[in-house]
């Protein structure tokens, strides 16, 4: 790539932010989109109640605005457009429904609403963003399964995936980031189902 190309680059990046920020100035309500539960296949019946603890999110994540890589290194928030609740507390929220789906309601709550657990799910949202480049939703998600006498690690994976998006507005990039985290949800009840 040449001076002058990387010079274009460069400024097309920062287009792209400073488009992606205009409405953090604006005086008019951003647009609130929600995400949804998977519908998971019925899974194995667990032999142990678990929890599942609100997920740990970087502080950028950790808001109701959504997040855009405009580079490898920067990244934005997307204008006039924000999630229903901050990101953590919705992730928590519909993996619950997506185990409720799977016929798993019994064996699974919210951790700290009661729920006597033998073992706690523990996630770390390592990326929930729309990279604006490549037109894609990021989404990756660490999890433990920790025993709750011992704190005992019993099972861990790193779940990951990505999904085309349509374009960079809020529905299209809404749209790409909840098709992600289904999918991600999707397996996430299937590791636990497997390993209690």
């Amino acid at each position: 790539m040449t001076m002058s190309q990387k010079a274009r680059a460069s400024r097309s990046g920062l287009a792209l932010a400073a488009a992606l920020m205009l409405a953090a100035c604006g005086g008019s309500s951003p647009e609130t989109f929600d995400l949804s539960a998977a519908t998971a296949p019925a899974a194995r019946t667990m032999r142990a109640q678990i929890s599942i603890r609100l997920p740990t999110a970087s502080l950028d994540l950790d808001s109701q605005r959504i997040l855009v890589r405009t580079a490898p290194d920067t990244v934005a928030y997307l204008a006039g457009a924000q999630w229903s609740d901050q990101l953590p507390a919705l992730v928590q929220t519909r993996l619950l429904q997506t185990f409720e789906n799977a016929h798993l309601i019994r064996s699974v709550g919210r951790a700290g609403a009661g729920v006597i657990a033998d073992y706690s799910l523990e996630l770390d949202i390592r990326a929930f963003e729309l990279d604006a480049k490549a037109l894609q939703a990021n989404v990756d998600i660490a999890v433990k399964i920790v025993a709750a006498g011992s704190g005992r690690v019993v099972g861990a994976q790193i779940f990951k995936t990505q999904v085309p998006a349509a374009g960079t507005g809020g529905a299209e990039a809404t749209a790409a980031l909840n098709a992600a985290l289904s999918t991600v949800m999707k397996q996430i009840v299937a590791f636990a189902s497997a390993q209690i």
